[in-house]
C-alpha cells in the first residue's frame, strides 16, 4: 500500500486529513513521498546485482551438527549439511556447555536484568571475564554482547582517552573495526593489507609525539591469511604505538590453549588490546577485549557501547565460560579441525577448483561473479542439501566473489565426499574455469 504523506512547514509528517499537533493550520507542502517505492528500488538493486542476502530457515539438532533441517518457504522440509556455520568446533552442542547453561538458567532465570552499570553484574559474567583474562595472559577482560560491539565500542572510545590519537588500520579489516575507526572522530590512516613497509611509511610521516594505535587482525576471514603480528609489534615498539588485534577467527582454534595466533606465536605479551568472540569456535555468543586493568576500566567507564547495552543473559555467560575453560585443554579438537580443513583443501585442489590456501582453517573457492556465486549456492542447497552462503560485494571486492567453506571436526569423510562431488558437478554444469582465479 502506498501512503500519501505531506510535510508541514514545521517538519511534521502527516497523512491526508491529519494535522500537526503544534500548528493545526499548517499548510501541506506540494511534494508527496512514496516511501514504499524507495524501498522497492533499494531492494531491487540488490537483486539485480546478485547481492541480495537470503536467510534460510534451518533447525539444528543437538548431537547431529553439521546436519540440520531446512524448512522451505512452502513449509516442506529437507535434511541439509551446514558448511558455513561459524560454530567452528561444534562447541554449540558440547555437553559441558549445555550443562553449564542449564544450571545457570535454573539458578538465576532467563535475563540479566539490563545493563551491568544499572542492575549490577553476576557471578557468571565475572567468571567468564576471569577465564578470558587468564586465556590471554592479561590483567582483565571486558565482556560485550558481540565482538562487533566490542570492536566498535573500543575503537570509537580510544580517541576520547588519548586525544589526538591516530589509528592505523589494515585495508582489509572487517566491518566492525571499520565502523569503530570511522566513528571515533579522530585521525585515521589505512595501510595496504599486511604491508608493513607501507605502515612504516605512514608512521614516519606523522608527528612522533602523537599517540598512535595500530589495528589489525590475526586471521582475515575472507582469504584466510595471517596478519604479520611480530612485524607490526616491532613497528609499534619503534614508533611508540599501541597495538589492537582482532582474533575473532582464531580464538579457540589456534595456540596451545586456544588463545589465538598470538599465543601460537608467543606474542600475546606484546599486544595491548586483544579482541575476541564467544561465537565461532566457542559456539555460544558474545565478544570481549582483554587488556590491562586500567585499559578495561577506562573502556568500561567511557564506552556507550558498553554502558548502555544490555548484558548477556547469565546462562549464555555460563555456557561461554564453560566452553573457554574446556578448550584450554582440548588440543585434540583443534588438531582435528585443522586436519579436516587440510583434507578439504586437498580434495578441492585435486579437482582444479580455484581455492585460496594460506594455511588457515578457512576454505574460500573463488567464483568471480555475484550471479554465478548465488546460483551455485542455491543449487548446492536445493539439489544436494549442502548449505553455504555466497560471499559477494561489499564483503569482498568485485570480481572475487566466492563460496567460503568452514569445515569443522564433525565434518567427516561422508560429508566431505558429498561436498566435493557436488562442487565437481556444478563447476562443470556452470562451465566455470578451474584453478585460474586461485590466490
Amino acid at each position: 500500500m502506498n501512503v500519501n504523506l505531506t510535510v508541514g512547514t514545521c517538519g511534521w509528517i502527516r497523512t491526508q486529513g491529519d494535522r500537526c499537533p503544534t500548528h493545526n493550520g499548517g499548510a501541506p507542502v506540494s511534494q508527496n513521498l512514496d516511501y514504499t517505492a524507495k524501498l522497492d528500488i533499494a531492494l531491487d538493486r540488490l537483486h539485480e546485482e546478485g547481492r541480495y542476502r537470503t536467510f534460510i530457515d534451518i533447525e539444528r539438532e543437538k548431537g547431529h551438527f553439521p546436519h540440520a533441517t531446512w524448512r522451505r518457504p512452502d513449509g516442506t522440509e529437507q535434511p541439509i549439511t551446514v558448511w558455513c556455520g561459524n560454530d567452528y568446533l561444534g562447541m554449540g552442542q558440547h555437553p559441558k556447555v549445555l550443562e553449564a547453561m542449564h544450571e545457570a538458567i535454573e539458578a538465576t532465570g532467563a535475563g540479566s536484568g539490563g545493563t551491568r552499570n544499572i542492575s549490577g553484574t553476576t557471578v557468571y559474567h565475572k567468571r567468564l571475564e576471569a577465564e578470558l583474562a587468564d586465556l590471554h595472559g592479561k590483567e582483565s577482560a571486558l565482556l560485550f554482547t558481540s565482538a562487533y560491539i566490542a570492536n566498535d565500542a573500543t575503537l570509537s572510545t580510544l580517541p576520547k582517552l588519548f586525544p589526538g590519537l591516530i589509528i592505523y588500520s589494515d585495508a582489509l579489516n572487517h566491518a566492525s573495526m571499520i565502523e569503530g575507526v570511522r566513528r571515533n572522530g579522530g585521525s585515521k590512516r589505512i595501510f595496504r593489507h599486511n604491508d608493513v613497509e607501507h605502515l612504516r611509511e605512514l608512521l614516519e610521516a606523522d608527528d612522533p609525539a602523537a599517540p598512535k594505535l595500530i589495528a589489525f587482525e590475526s586471521v582475515y576471514s575472507m582469504d584466510g591469511d595471517f596478519g604479520p603480528i611480530e612485524a607490526i609489534c616491532d613497528l609499534a615498539d619503534e614508533f611508540g604505538a599501541l597495538t589492537y588485534i582482532d582474533e575473532v577467527h582464531a580464538v579457540g582454534m589456534y595456540g596451545p590453549r586456544g588463545a589465538g595466533v598470538a599465543e601460537r606465536d608467543q606474542l600475546m605479551h606484546r599486544l595491548d588490546i586483544i579482541n575476541g568472540t564467544l561465537a565461532k569456535a566457542y559456539g555460544v555468543m558474545g565478544g570481549y577485549i582483554a587488556a590491562s586493568h586500567k585499559m578495561c576500566d577506562a573502556i568500561r567507564s567511557y564506552a556507550p557501547g558498553f554502558i548502555f547495552t544490555t548484558s548477556l543473559p547469565p546462562a549464555v555467560a555460563a555456557g561461554a565460560a564453560a566452553s573457554v575453560k574446556h578448550l584450554k585443554t582440548d588440543q585434540a579438537l583443534r588438531e582435528r579441525h585443522q586436519t579436516q580443513a587440510s583434507i578439504l583443501k586437498l580434495r578441492l585442489k585435486g579437482l582444479g577448483l580455484p581455492i585460496i590456501d594460506h594455511g588457515t582453517h578457512i576454505v574460500p573457492v573463488i567464483v568471480g561473479d555475484p550471479v554465478h556465486t548465488k546460483k551455485i549456492s542455491d543449487m548446492l542447497l536445493e539439489s544436494y542439501g549442502i548449505y553455504v552462503q555466497p560471499i559477494n560485494f561489499p564483503t569482498v571486492p568485485r570480481g572475487t566473489e566466492r563460496l567460503r567453506f568452514t569445515p569443522s571436526p564433525v565434518h567427516g569423510p561422508k560429508e566431505i565426499d558429498a561436498l566435493v562431488g557436488a562442487m565437481d558437478d556444478l563447476w562443470s554444469h556452470c562451465a566455470l574455469n578451474r584453478a585460474e582465479l586461485a590466490g
